[in-house]
């Protein structure tokens, strides 16, 4: 008679932990896919991209998650520094955000929370919440509101489309202009 009982618990025990998973087999599939598990994740990275011996751009970041598939993509979810170089190798202009995805087939990177760029040989500095570069095309856009400070004004606007190293821009629905007497800064 106890043998019997103890198949019979063992089996009810059976029974209930086979139909006690709260995972589905959809959902198993669908968490284990390949583009949702990161291929390579990387901390304090520094990428250096170079043409004919000479440094163009440097890109580092405290972490880098690379997904693979057929849309590979690499995400900078701490944030991101590039750092574009001149011909002779000075740095002249930076972008940098709190986060930033950047697909590759496409060469389009969004940046996204306190995105500034910079161009340092004319000291002017983009402030936005959402940025696209797109690397082919060498030109930054943001269709958000904009502050683009420069030495002597700060210029207001709705949205943006400029060469990546800053050098050149058109800022649409401008909303103000404050400009500055060297004067009035001392």
């Amino acid at each position: 008679m106890i043998p019997d009982l103890l198949k019979s618990i063992i089996s009810v025990v059976g029974i209930v932990m086979l139909f006690s998973c709260e995972n589905s087999m959809s959902t198993i599939k669908e968490i284990t896919k390949e583009d949702t598990l990161a291929v390579v994740t990387a901390y304090d990275i520094e990428y250096e991209r170079t043409d004919s011996g000479y440094r163009q751009v440097v890109l580092t970041s405290p972490q880098m998650e690379r997904y693979d598939g057929d849309n590979p993509y690499t995400i900078f979810p701490i944030g991101f520094l590039v750092t574009f170089y001149d011909t002779t190798g000075i740095a002249n202009s930076f972008i940098q955000a709190n986060y930033g995805v950047n697909y590759e087939k496409k060469k389009i990177m969004i940046a996204r929370n306190d995105v500034v760029v910079k161009n340092y040989e004319t000291e002017e500095q983009l402030n936005t919440e959402n940025l696209v570069w797109d690397q082919n095309k060498k030109m930054i856009f943001a269709n958000t509101f904009v502050k683009i400070s420069t030495p002597d004004k700060v210029v207001y606007g709705d949205s943006l489309r400029a060469h990546e190293t800053f050098r050149s821009r058109e800022i649409y629905n401008v909303r103000g202009v404050l400009e500055f007497e060297e004067d009035s800064l001392q």
